[in-house]
């Protein structure tokens, strides 16, 4: 699990030397007061700096540049005390490059009524000195987050949480590395796409390794090792009959625990955090990599079949934002549906690798025969995915830019047996309507592999287009296809 606490946020306060020093000297204590209170709170997972206030264009400067180069800080929060002249802050918002989240709120939380002076007023401007900073950077045409409300209150250091895991996420993204074992499921167009426009806009790099590369490494694995893991997989999971000792399929299991200790070696001496592979590419593989992806998946590296590595990444860099959370994040495959007209719902599976982090109870571990890849019988874990509020997300390129779409979907309890379907499944209804849902997914060209979050919501997703100026498309409750047509006619003229 990653650590988000050795990440770190800036707290940096403006106000300007017209009130003398004994009001700046309130407005630093202030400021230290609300950056400790954040960094001391379990609401905020990463650390909360505490930066003098600012206020002067050299000092602004200063503190943007130095945010941009230290270690480990994923991002500023700013907040106006008192009244901050904007045009101080120019050059220092215009070098900024880490995501910047304006917070207007203000110390006190009430106005003291019998007690209130001119004094109390010109320390605690924050109702005007935060629209002359947020005027700025609206004419500068900067992106970041607005957050209203007493620096206290439970849904304004529920925002900051959001916004700081998205921070270390963009953070992440811009050293990530996507491995591809082979090449794109031939003739498939959605899993493909420009991976030298998206290194440039996301900072992700993506290349290619032969699959013999990872073969190679697969075949270099002890029994040892082997002998360890499988006890894990007996520990950990139920295991069909035929896998246990002595069973007749055992040796599947062994074949099973090599690839997935041969993709672990791979990944971690290669510094990636995210891979694909295809069934169409196995040349020295026994079986389709099943359970070794499910649990690359669950340790947090991201996954896509098919080539898929726009989805491969997002579903680390969502694994990323929900570090710690309770729930899980998948890859997902839209496979069938059911289309009863008073209980409409999507199957969500893939013929193995589903991560069982959004697994409702034990999970089973099979043999099967997979019918496709021309390979031996790969194991894989079996389960039903929990009931609930989830996401499907997509990351499509379009050609001249990216698209992140989101649907909002309900999770239903998985209630039959799938005698003869040895797969993870998940239910789920669109919103706001299995026709509507679809119809608008398809219309905004989502793709057919998602990744599937129980535990993230729609404004991490907005936030993270927020950072990298990338069109966003959401499908919930209020989407009509009538407003979503027009959406999307006006978004062909605000990306050009």
């Amino acid at each position: 699990m990653l650590d988000l606490k050795s990440y770190e946020v800036w707290f940096v306060t403006g106000s300007q030397h017209l009130y003398g020093e004994e009001t700046l000297r309130q407005v630093d204590e202030h400021s230290k007061v609300i950056a400790d209170s954040f960094n001391n709170s379990p609401e905020i997972p990463v650390k909360v700096i505490f930066k003098p206030v600012v206020k002067t264009p050299d000092e602004i400067l200063q503190i943007c540049r130095e945010a941009n180069v230290a270690p480990n800080c994923v991002g500023i929060i700013t907040w106006m005390h008192t009244f901050s002249p904007a045009k101080m802050w120019i050059r220092g918002l215009t070098a900024l490059q880490v995501p910047l989240l304006h917070l207007h709120t203000q110390f006190n939380r009430d106005i003291p009524y019998n007690e209130i002076d001119m004094d109390f007023m010109n320390l605690n401007q924050s109702a005007h000195g935060d629209r002359e900073f947020g005027h700025i950077m609206t004419k500068m045409r900067l992106n970041r987050k607005v957050v209203v409300g007493h620096w206290q209150a439970a849904s304004v250091l529920e925002k900051i949480n959001t916004w700081t895991r998205v921070s270390v996420a963009k953070y992440k993204m811009q050293t990530m590395k996507v491995v591809r074992f082979g090449d794109n499921m031939r003739q498939v167009a959605v899993t493909d796409g420009d991976k030298v426009s998206a290194e440039m806009k996301f900072g992700f790099s993506v290349n290619t390794h032969a699959v013999g590369d990872l073969v190679q490494v697969i075949n270099q694995i002890s029994d040892a090792e082997i002998g360890k893991l499988i006890q894990e997989y007996e520990d950990t999971y139920d295991l069909m009959t035929s896998l246990g000792k002595g069973g007749g399929r055992r040796s599947s299991l062994y074949e099973a625990a090599r690839i997935e200790l041969g993709l672990k070696a791979f990944l971690e001496d290669g510094g990636y955090s995210a891979y694909t592979n295809t069934f169409e590419d196995l040349h020295g593989m026994r079986q389709l990599p099943g359970i070794g992806s499910q649990r690359m998946m669950a340790a947090g590296y991201g996954y896509g079949g098919e080539g898929d590595w726009k989805t491969s990444a997002m579903v680390h860099i969502m694994k990323v934002m929900a570090s710690g959370m309770k729930g899980g994040n998948s890859f997902m495959e839209d496979y069938t549906y059911h289309f009863d007209p008073v209980n409409s719902m999507v199957l969500g599976s893939h013929m193995l690798e589903i991560c069982p982090t959004i697994a409702t109870q034990k999970v089973k571990c099979e043999v099967h025969p997979l019918g496709i890849g021309g390979k031996e019988d790969p194991v894989r874990l079996v389960f039903n995915a929990a009931a609930g509020p989830a996401l499907n997300v997509s990351l499509v390129d379009l050609g001249n830019r990216f698209r992140l779409i989101v649907n909002e979907v309900e999770a239903v309890e998985v209630s039959e047996s799938f005698p003869k379907l040895p797969t993870a499944r998940a239910l789920w209804k669109p919103q706001p309507s299995m026709e509507v849902g679809l119809q608008a997914w398809i219309l905004g060209g989502g793709a057919h592999h998602t990744v599937y979050s129980q535990n993230l919501t729609t404004e991490y997703i907005e936030d993270l287009a927020e950072m990298l100026d990338v069109e966003l498309v959401v499908i919930d409750k209020d989407t009509t296809i009538r407003g979503l047509k027009n959406e999307l006619r006006f978004n062909e003229f605000a990306y050009k």
